[in-house]
C-alpha cells in the first residue's frame, strides 16, 4: 500500500514542488501480540516492515508506534527496544487511517 497514493496534493506554481496536505496517523494501539525488540545497527523502518509484515510500504505504523523514536528518520535508535505492532492489526490500522485522509 503506497501511504501518499490517494491523499490530496497542493502543486507551487512557480517552484513547481508537490506537498501533501494534513496527512493525518492514526494512534497506533497497544496490543499483547505486539513484539518488542532491540534495534541493531543497520534496522530501519522500512526492513522492520517488511520483516514483521512481508511490506516495506508499512514502515510508518512501527514508526508510530514508537513516538520516542525520531519522527524524521527511517533509523530507529541503535539500542533501544522498540515496538513493533502485531501483523494481525495491521488491517484495522490502515483502515483507520484512511478514514482519517478520506481515501
Amino acid at each position: 500500500m503506497n501511504r501518499y497514493s490517494n491523499l490530496p496534493t497542493l502543486r507551487d506554481p512557480e517552484t513547481l514542488k508537490t506537498r501533501y496536505i494534513n496527512i493525518k496517523y492514526p494512534v497506533i494501539p497497544i496490543s499483547p501480540l505486539d513484539i518488542y525488540a532491540f534495534v541493531s545497527q543497520g534496522d530501519r523502518y522500512d526492513t522492520l516492515a517488511l520483516t514483521y509484515y512481508k511490506d516495506s510500504s508499512l514502515w510508518w505504523i512501527i514508526s508510530r508506534a514508537n513516538p520516542n523514536q525520531p519522527f524524521d528518520s527511517l533509523y530507529p535508535n541503535v539500542g533501544s527496544q522498540i515496538r513493533i505492532p502485531a501483523s494481525s492489526n495491521t488491517t484495522r490500522i490502515i483502515a483507520v487511517y484512511e478514514l482519517m485522509n478520506g481515501i
